[in-house]
């Protein structure tokens, strides 16, 4: 019998929100009140880029277009430096991060998920390793750590990259320190309600110098004249005499740049960033503790996390629980993403099927319970416990 649902009964929660202030858009009408502002990548950007640095705790970044085109550039360097080979990726992701490994001509080789964390399997990551892997991209779920001491310490010692996605988890830690820290290179998403947007936007941090010089160049049409160190660019300089020097291009790059107004919204955020992290971590502490803990998964990963949305995870299979639950949250007014973080398994996805065939979802199973009884509901700074805790009750009565 289906409950009958009440405007008292109604949520009305959005799956995300604008996360872009008031204060935001009137440092952006500042900006805009001067004679001849430059609205093209100028000094708000390299401000941005270095006031980030000093947030996340790494020696450089890079800001770009979109959190896509910061996986899809990081790929490219990567692949200027090791060649192509081998990058070892999660089954559950958002799907830039595997396209860039298959635009950059590398080839994936999937891991299934640890259930805690949803990222990858630590163990099944190590077991994959090969003299043609070049890389691990791992990627940080809505907010939860994946790393672990083993798998950082194998990794060195097997002389074997880092990749970070960290676009759903900024300013999460591992041993106290911030995720995309730890790796080679790591890459940050801004679009519209991450825990800082800048419309669309997105970063490329490293403590490689190499690396980062060579990122500057690749974000700009692959041009010298992007490099920071002038003792590089005079090499270049001298080397090719017969070019123009503002015209010197090293490599075939792109243009990924952003601009100064996403710059100028991008660093008003930043002076709020850890406030709105501590009321999403409250969130969703509040969220994980009234959950019926029989039928959801509550023992998720929690320490150092900095949640981007309640993740709502059936602990056993059950397809009549599932769409019940998914009914009685559509008439309620939430909104949801079925199978969390890039909706679920990836190997079930029509451009995986065509490479790696119809069938290859089978072998993650743990990657394909989340596809099929898992969800995010969306979190964000300005919810109320009240709230959360009637969230909680509609979910809990679900159960019958």
């Amino acid at each position: 019998m289906t409950r009958q649902v009440t405007r008292k009964d109604k949520l009305d929660w959005p799956l995300m929100k604008n996360n872009i202030s008031r204060a935001d858009l009137d440092a952006v009408c500042d900006f805009l009140q001067q004679e001849d502002p430059i609205l093209t990548q100028s000094r708000n950007v390299r401000a941005f880029e270095e006031e980030w640095s000093d947030w996340l705790g790494v020696r450089h970044s890079v800001f770009v277009n979109s959190g896509s085109s910061a996986n899809f550039l990081t790929l490219t360097a990567l692949k200027e430096i090791h060649g192509t080979g081998e990058i070892i990726v999660p089954a559950i992701t958002w799907v830039s991060d595997i396209a860039a490994v298959l635009q950059n001509g590398f080839e994936p080789v999937f891991v299934d998920i640890e259930p805690r964390t949803l990222g990858m399997d630590n163990e099944q990551v190590l077991e994959k390793v090969t003299p043609r892997t070049r890389a691990v991209s791992l990627t940080h779920v809505l907010g939860y750590n994946a790393l672990t001491s083993n798998l950082l310490k194998e990794l060195e010692r097997r002389g074997i990259a880092l990749l970070e996605d960290v676009c759903e988890s900024h300013g999460a830690t591992f041993e106290s320190r911030k995720l995309g820290g730890f790796g080679l290179a790591s890459n940050f998403s801004f679009y519209y309600a991450h825990h800082l947007s800048t419309i669309e936007g997105g970063m490329v941090s490293t403590n490689n110098t190499e690396l980062y010089e060579m990122l500057r160049m690749l974000r700009s049409h692959g041009m010298v004249r992007e490099l920071d160190s002038a003792s590089r660019r005079r090499e270049y300089h001298d080397e090719h005499p017969d070019l123009n020097p503002d015209f010197i291009f090293a490599y075939p790059g792109y243009n990924f740049r952003s601009t100064e107004i996403n710059a100028v919204i991008g660093r008003s955020q930043l002076q709020r960033l850890d406030e709105t992290i501590v009321r999403r971590t409250e969130n969703l502490h509040g969220f994980l503790e009234h959950l019926d803990p029989d039928v959801f998964q509550t023992d998720f990963a929690v320490e150092g996390s900095s949640n981007y949305a309640f993740t709502l995870i059936l602990r056993r299979p059950d397809h009549e629980l599932f769409a019940r639950i998914e009914r009685e949250l559509h008439d309620a007014g939430v909104e949801y993403r079925r199978g969390t973080a890039g909706g679920g398994n990836q190997l079930r996805q029509p451009y995986l099927r065509r490479l790696l065939g119809p069938d290859a979802w089978r072998a993650f199973p743990r990657a394909d319970h989340v596809h099929f009884f898992g969800m995010y509901i969306g979190n964000y700074p300005t919810l109320e416990r009240e709230k959360i805790l009637r969230l909680c009750e509609l979910l809990n009565g679900c159960v019958m």
